[in-house]
């Protein structure tokens, strides 16, 4: 891995604190899209996470000639057939915040009882070195229910809706702390991270 440069594929402050608090052990050096002047805007055109997460990874790969890790994810409700799924981000229409995001999926559920709001969030991950060729990959998927109301000031996304049932708390009551270690996000990089060591060491 040239340098030990590891590229984390977001401009998305969230993600990127919580990326490099679990990819830190791997002593490399990690960057995120913000420290690179040009920026490559790729269009999330896939089908599924891993689709979109596979493109970013490799189109970024590309254009900065170097190793990329990029991820999709977003949160699926199971009574609104899986929405807002790969839209999540984008929910309530382009440039929409989180605010408007969580308003808008609360609209749609409406007052359906707690015991129908079961949904999930997923984290896909895809790595790709300097060529754009995907040369490892891994998901992680955390289940729970979104609550009447937004409950919580920690994290981002929808975190204060989802809920861990068997917690009684929202993500966004946790903290980073507790949800770095029951979040898909968590569950994608344990993943990964056994491929991405041995790539390292080869590299």
């Amino acid at each position: 891995m040239t340098g030990r440069i590891l590229v984390l594929g977001t401009t998305n402050p969230g993600k990127i604190r919580e990326l490099i608090e679990l990819l830190s052990p791997l002593g490399l050096e990690l960057k995120s899209l913000d420290d690179f002047p040009v920026r490559l805007e790729v269009e999330e055109t896939g089908d599924s996470f891993a689709a979109n997460a596979r493109l970013k990874a490799s189109a970024q790969a590309r254009h900065l000639n170097l190793w990329v890790l990029a991820e999709d994810s977003g949160i699926s409700v199971d009574a609104l057939g899986g929405a807002p799924g790969i839209y999540s981000a984008r929910y309530a229409g382009p440039g929409a915040t989180d605010a408007d995001n969580n308003a808008r999926l609360l609209r749609e559920l409406g007052d359906l009882p707690l015991e129908r709001r079961t949904a999930h969030y997923t984290c896909q991950l895809a790595l790709a070195d300097p060529s754009g060729n995907i040369r490892a990959e891994s998901g992680g998927i955390c289940r729970g229910r979104i609550r009447l109301e937004p409950v919580g000031e920690a994290g981002f996304g929808y975190d204060p809706l989802f809920e861990v049932v068997e917690y009684h708390r929202t993500f966004g009551e946790f903290g980073e702390n507790v949800k770095a270690i029951l979040s898909h996000r968590t569950r994608a990089v344990a993943a990964i991270l056994p491929q991405l060591a041995e790539l390292i060491t080869r590299a």
